[in-house]
């Protein structure tokens, strides 16, 4: 995967990068206009997550989202698309407050490991987000069925809801 910046035509929008690192890696980058405690919220708080998290585009509905945002917690997300549903769920690892998320997909065969860290600078904060796949035909599936697409759209959707998560 190429390196992608969709950065539109409004000079306002923050940039999303995403890039395939290795055989096994693929990271994807953006800074959001909030500041991370808001940001980490957003990640893991149910109320939150659910009003950015699915991308418009793809034609889900996020049927139930369930989090326990701990060390040893899961998390359970249930999605539905064209009559049929599916599910995500995995295990968070690790859990810092305002700086770093890690968690495990485990929904197909094999264990992929997602870590998010957030870092703030001037009341705005740069997320990075990489997720390392079992294996490289793991991220080659993928990355061919376009569901490692969603995050540049699901942050610039968590940009643009973060003003009216203060009053949430």
């Amino acid at each position: 995967m190429a390196e992608r910046n969709d950065s539109g035509a409004n000079p306002t929008k923050n940039p999303t990068s995403a890039e395939r690192t290795s055989e096994r890696e693929l990271v994807v980058r953006r800074t959001v206009n909030g500041p991370a405690r808001l940001v980490f919220e957003a990640w893991t708080r149910p109320e939150l997550f659910r009003r950015w998290w699915v991308p418009e585009s793809f034609g889900l509905t996020l049927l139930s989202c369930e989090m326990d945002v701990r060390v040893g917690g899961q998390y359970r997300l249930v999605f539905e698309h064209g009559g049929s549903t599916m599910a995500f769920f995995g295990t968070y690892r690790e859990v810092v407050p305002a700086s770093r998320l890690v968690w495990t997909n485990e929904e197909e065969g094999g264990e992929t490991v997602t870590t998010v860290t957030f870092e703030e600078q001037d009341g705005k904060t740069h997320v990075v987000v990489h997720d390392l796949y079992p294996s490289k035909e793991a991220l080659d599936a993928a990355i061919a069925s376009g569901s490692t697409g969603g995050l540049p759209e699901q942050l610039e959707q968590l940009d643009a809801l973060l003003p009216s998560f203060e009053s949430a």
